[in-house]
């Protein structure tokens, strides 16, 4: 008789399947995937299902096969699950329990697209914004690249444009799912191709790309229907031409962006734009900066953007117009700094390091150490699926 055949009274326990292996679990909102290997030997008959519960059977779901997703759980509250196989002739015995496995809420979490060690990269990294900790590998994107931009809705990533070495800007855009971990998926072309250093941003339905040729001066502002894969579509002009412009930051209705330099003279520029996002059209004169530079990281909750380059921290008031404020000390210094934020809070990381840093948008103050990227984040693509431009 094979190891664990059913046994129980009322079933034939000899043709009855061997439990599955390997199992574990994946933790959603409220729920749990649990993953597992099915038997090689399925007893008497073909297996027609399986049964997945929690230690005390409180938490149970079937399933035809791997996984089986068990909901009306408890955030935060640790589970382990066992799986019977079952078959015409009953169940088997009860597989060995996964490991333990919290659920948790969704939103907040973030993603880090590309670029490693300031050089392009397949590799996309995420967290939750709410809570403090490391990075974890969130799957692969289709071309590795750095710089470019991100934008999202609540459930889907875009990852647009970028830098390839030898070949240069690249017109790709990818998108993943925000709750599922796995490789990005083709979505269309950009109109233009785009390489470091682009703006972009989002409401909660059209994904805004904007500049950042990262060669030449560009002033093209394109756009996307974020639930439709499909080529970008051109929006209007940004004024000046410029590259090097990195960043972009919503309250849902108004898209603002700046800063970045002119490819033909090297010099860096203090002066911010803005879009409405459900138009089309030109860019308007927003404010400055209070000082000019290059690549910075930009985001924001529905009320106020927070900027950060090197050492410094500076915020806006989307809504209104007018100049940056002083807002703390970033530490430690970020060259190409990426920013992703929720309603409550910005984390910022860049070049040079693997750490991440945040502030608590609503007030001022020097930031605080968040925790640690795989790797070196540095012209990376950052989205997060509770920004300011969603609702």
């Amino acid at each position: 008789m094979a190891r664990g055949r059913g046994g129980f009274i009322g079933q034939d326990g000899l043709n009855a399947p061997d439990p599955a292996t390997g199992v574990s679990g994946e933790a959603g909102n409220q729920q749990i995937a649990v993953s597992f290997t099915s038997p090689t030997d399925v007893g008497g008959s073909a297996i027609t299902s399986y049964r997945v519960s929690n230690s005390t059977l409180a938490h149970t779901a079937t399933g035809s096969s791997s996984p089986v997703t068990v909901t009306g759980l408890t955030n935060g509250t640790s589970y382990t699950f066992n799986v019977w196989a079952i078959n015409a002739f009953g169940e088997s015995v009860a597989s060995d329990p996964s490991t333990g496995v919290s659920p948790f809420s969704l939103t907040g979490r973030a993603i880090w697209n590309g670029c490693t060690n300031s050089s392009e990269s397949t590799t996309m990294q995420y967290f939750l914004i709410p809570t403090t900790g490391n990075a974890a590998d969130f799957g692969d994107l289709t071309v590795g690249r750095r710089g470019g931009g991100a934008m999202c809705s609540s459930t889907r990533s875009l990852a647009s444009g970028g830098t390839v070495t030898g070949v240069g800007n690249v017109n790709v855009i990818d998108f993943a799912e925000f709750a599922t971990l796995s490789n990005a998926t083709d979505f269309g072309d950009l109109t233009v191709a785009s390489g470091n250093g682009a703006s972009s941003g989002s409401s909660s339905t059209r994904g805004i790309h904007a500049l950042g040729s990262g060669s030449s001066n560009s002033n093209v502002i394109q756009y996307n229907t974020i639930a439709s894969a499909g080529n970008a579509t051109d929006f209007g002009d940004a004024s000046p031409a410029r590259d090097n412009v990195c960043g972009g930051c919503s309250n849902g209705t108004r898209l603002v962006f700046g800063g970045g330099g002119y490819a033909s003279s090297g010099g860096s520029q203090s002066k911010m734009e803005y879009i409405t996002i459900a138009s089309t059209g030109n860019s308007s004169d927003f404010g400055n900066l209070a000082s000019a530079t290059f690549t910075y990281g930009m985001s924001s909750n529905s009320t106020r953007g927070i900027v950060a380059r090197g050492t410094d921290i500076q915020y806006i008031t989307i809504a209104s117009t007018g100049n940056s404020t002083t807002f703390g000390t970033l530490s430690p210094s970020r060259g190409d700094c990426t920013s992703v934020s929720d309603s409550t809070r910005c984390v910022m990381t860049g070049d040079g390091t693997d750490d991440m840093d945040y502030v608590t948008i609503a007030s001022t103050g020097n930031s605080t150490d968040f925790g640690d990227l795989i790797a070196d984040g540095g012209q990376a693509m950052g989205t997060t699926n509770a920004h300011g431009g969603l609702s």
